[in-house]
């Protein structure tokens, strides 16, 4: 064996990153193919193609190659990292995945060969980072905390935020690809459209600012992300997740098998606490465009707090109905509608009984999480639940419903004298009414008066009986219509939701999605994709975070699948006729460098 020159093997022992002789294993041309074909049905590549058409420079290593290295990285070591991704397109892939991503047919033997070729996939990337942020800046020192509030600035005018929506949605058509193929194949026909919201922490190697000096964290963007029931807070990003979730039918047990896979079905990456509900609504457009059923949309307390205008109104002009949890001081009764009371985010008769309107009021969680051992309180809800109004018509296009009293209707749940009083019923028979009723028929017993609650109208209203003008339009109208911006009212846009609070089916409804939400988070934080770790991407900046996120949830989105796939039919993902047959070497593209092209830096007034 020949020895390596002096020179070379000090810059080997130098080399960053390190090569691994003993775990360099091939990796087949079909798995390469097949998330090549994924990635580049994404869309994303030929993007950023179109982005960096025209930069000064030689155009180095192209993104598809770029993506396709940390794509792979991700899948086979749950790390999305440069070094990851030079290990396997230089030293793991055969011949023909090799000519598909423009990759020498002889890996690199030298140091120095070792090294250019590393610093060309880090250039490769730094180009796709340095053309999609809206103000570049070092992310590898700290800047004046002054300059670096201006680059962070920059994010939030019109320009940046056009930036960052650009970011956001090549991050989705990424995290979407597994999906898309999931949906070609019929793998989501058991599906019925309910998902899950949530956030969840990214954190980051970089310390946040430091309170000695007054210097910025190399991550201007980030911020504290605080989970719920933990006092401490998490430096970082905050990932909004949309989980491909269902609801259970009341009393039906839980562990049965699912009939689709429970992916994440979209992903947004932004600053704590900064447009929470908006972020949600972002990735929920991008869901809508696949022509997926739509269900029921079900959100933690953070959700609630949002405006109507950036979470529940578009959410519901989406086609979603509404599973919402509430703070301590939101709970009981929290406006009115139209006559009508808004109690726990449901519209109820005027006259509900005093003591089940503020049967929540200051209820704290653990009586919410723990609702089967207070007797008292199951015994209010289920005592709530004939004074709601009742829906006459679902949501229309713009996501408008149309309710009428309980006691309207061929089956009213309640008594009223002021609907017998205003709207007389027609008998259905002619005659008497039948004295005779059958107690082994539950229908014919529940549909008897005396077996419905009555509503307690006041005193004086036997006396002096009010004109329909007179009274609350939910009692004078035939129906209401509910507008999904209920006309600008802010409470009911706010708390309003689809499935009676704490209610059978609301259990049924919003704890089995939860889960799915957690579940998901587990999924992705543990394991071999841990997305929580930082050492599994730790490329500095929004940017990068942003698309290594995504790459991450992408490759764990294709686990999910596979994993379904073969425990439910026993089938590998590769059998399904997913094509990589035409794949072709890449053409470099045609630079014609222009005169300008760079992006000043902010301006800052010192």
């Amino acid at each position: 064996m020949r020895a390596r020159p002096a020179a070379d093997e000090t810059a080997a022992r130098a080399l960053r990153p390190r090569i691994r002789p003993g775990k360099i294993t091939k990796i087949e041309d079909s798995k390469v193919g097949q998330l090549l074909t994924l990635l580049d049905r994404s869309g994303v590549p030929q993007q950023l193609e179109e982005l960096l058409a025209g930069r000064p420079g030689p155009a180095g290593v192209r993104p598809r190659t770029v993506l396709a290295g940390l794509l792979l990285a991700a899948y086979f070591t749950g790390r999305a990292t440069i070094a990851e991704a030079w290990r396997i397109l230089h030293f793991r892939l055969e011949p023909n995945a090799r000519t598909w991503l423009g990759i020498p047919q002889q890996p690199p033997v030298t140091a120095r060969e070792c090294i250019a070729a590393s610093r060309r996939l880090y250039r490769g990337f730094d180009r796709i980072t340095t053309v999609l942020d809206p103000a570049r800046c070092n992310r590898r020192s700290r800047l004046p905390q002054e300059i670096a509030d201006a680059y962070a600035d920059a994010w939030n005018v019109p320009s940046g935020q056009q930036a960052a929506e650009r970011l956001q949605l090549l991050a989705n058509q990424l995290v979407l690809a597994p999906v898309r193929l999931a949906k070609e194949h019929g793998h989501l026909r058991g599906w019925r459209g309910d998902v899950g919201v949530d956030a969840t922490s990214i954190p980051v190697l970089a310390h946040p600012a430091s309170d000695r000096t007054p210097t910025a964290s190399v991550e201007i963007t980030a911020g504290w992300h605080y989970s719920g029931g933990c006092g401490e807070g998490t430096f970082g990003y905050s990932a909004s997740f949309v989980v491909a979730a269902h609801r259970r039918r009341p009393g039906e047990s839980a562990g049965k098998p699912t009939a689709y896979p429970q992916m994440c079905v979209g992903l947004v990456l932004d600053t704590p606490t900064v447009r929470t509900g908006r972020n949600a609504v972002i990735a929920l457009q991008e869901l809508a465009d696949l022509g997926l059923p739509t269900g029921t949309c079900a959100a933690d307390r953070a959700y609630t707090g949002c405006s109507p205008e950036n979470f529940q109104i578009p959410v519901r002009r989406l086609g979603y109905r509404l599973a919402l949890d509430y703070k301590a001081k939101d709970r009981g009764q929290q406006g009115s509608w139209k006559g009508a009371l808004l109690v726990d985010g449901s519209l109820a008769c005027p006259h509900m009984p005093t003591p089940l309107v503020h049967a929540t009021d200051g209820l704290d969680d653990k009586a919410v999480r723990e609702i089967r051992d207070n007797q008292q309180l199951t015994e209010h809800i289920a005592a709530r639940e004939p004074h709601f109004l009742k829906t006459k018509q679902g949501p229309d296009a713009r996501g408008a419903v149309r309710l009428q009293c309980p006691a309207a209707g061929p089956s009213p749940s309640v008594n009223c004298a002021r609907r017998d009083r205003l709207r007389p019923r027609t008998p259905r028979a002619p005659g008497p009414p039948s004295a005779v009723v059958d107690f082994s028929d539950r229908r014919q017993r529940a549909a008897h008066p005396a077996a419905r609650p009555t509503v307690q109208l006041p005193q004086d209203e036997w006396l002096n009986p009010p004109a329909a003008d007179e009274l609350p339009l939910v009692c004078s109208k035939s129906d209401i219509t509910v507008p999904a911006d209920a006309a600008g009212h802010l409470k009911t846009a706010k708390f309003r939701q689809d499935s009676h609070y704490l209610s059978a089916d609301w259990i049924a409804t919003y704890k089995p999605i939860r889960s799915h939400n957690e579940g998901i988070h587990g999924r992705l934080k543990s394991g071999e994709i841990d997305i929580g770790n930082p050492k599994h991407r730790p490329a500095p900046g929004q940017v990068a975070q942003t698309l290594l996120v995504a790459i991450l949830v992408t490759a764990g989105n294709l686990d999910i699948l596979e994993t379904w796939l073969y425990q439910r039919t026993g089938t590998h993902l590769t059998d399904t006729g997913l094509d990589h047959t035409d794949l072709q070497a890449p053409t470099p593209p045609e630079t014609n460098p222009p005169t300008q092209t760079g992006r000043p830096p902010p301006i800052t007034n010192h």
